[in-house]
């Protein structure tokens, strides 16, 4: 569920028909997967590096080069962001970076879905949370590949604080704004998200921008399950 730079081709019209009754069922099911040995050493290392910096916790979920995670640091410099993301090639490229030296921010590889459960063990609970241009797995059969769709869901939404998504893709943020709508009783609306390719958070909303894409976000303010 990384990030993308291909165009979206899919056979969805709109929001999938059994975008409710997935959620609703992922909502009533308590997740449990084994946490793996190999997620154990980048969440320590990520949570360690925060706490010796203090200040309120970021993450930047599928971080990809890591370019959002250090735009995020350069944003909110009395925060600290830590960059997640399933691919060691994508940590490990060398992407150009012009601004600030920074020193509240880290990234590491590490399975989503692990490092969600972690957090939620840890009762570590994000200020903020950023789903910046995931993976749209759009052909319909792979609703439950996408996030809202994935039984990890109701996890993600329990570490509480505020969550944005975006996406070139309207129906993955029509989905996601349905889904948080539908677990939350908060509504949630997409909206249209006009970027400056010089304000653009990752490289890839720095290449839709700069092309004319229409882009699109939504964003929400979570409560905490405990």
């Amino acid at each position: 569920m990384q990030t993308t730079s291909r165009p979206v081709t899919s056979n969805q019209a709109g929001p999938h028909l059994r975008l409710a009754e997935v959620v609703a069922r992922h909502a009533q099911q308590a997740f449990r997967k084994p946490l793996s040995v190999f997620g154990e050493q980048p969440f320590d290392q990520a949570i360690n590096a925060w706490q010796r910096h203090g200040g309120a916790l970021i993450i930047d979920a599928g971080c990809g080069v890591g370019w959002s995670t250090r735009k995020l640091a350069q944003q909110f410099p009395d925060a600290f962001v830590v960059g997640v993301d399933q691919s060691a090639h994508r940590l490990r490229r060398n992407t150009p970076w012009s601004g600030p030296a920074l020193n509240n921010f880290i990234t590491g590889r590490a399975e989503l879905v692990d490092f969600w459960q972690r957090l939620a063990l840890a009762r570590i609970h994000p200020a903020q949370h950023y789903l910046l241009y995931p993976n749209p797995w759009p052909k319909k059969a792979q609703l439950q590949r996408r996030w809202h769709g994935h039984s990890i869901f109701p996890t993600l939404l329990s570490l509480g604080g505020y969550l944005e998504c975006r996406s070139n893709w309207k129906i993955y943020i029509d989905e996601m704004a349905l889904a948080l709508t539908q677990l939350t009783g908060i509504e949630v609306h997409t909206e249209q998200w006009p970027v400056d390719p010089a304000d653009a958070l990752t490289p890839f909303e720095q290449k839709y921008a700069a092309s004319g894409h229409t882009l699109w976000r939504c964003a929400i303010h979570l409560p905490q399950a405990d």
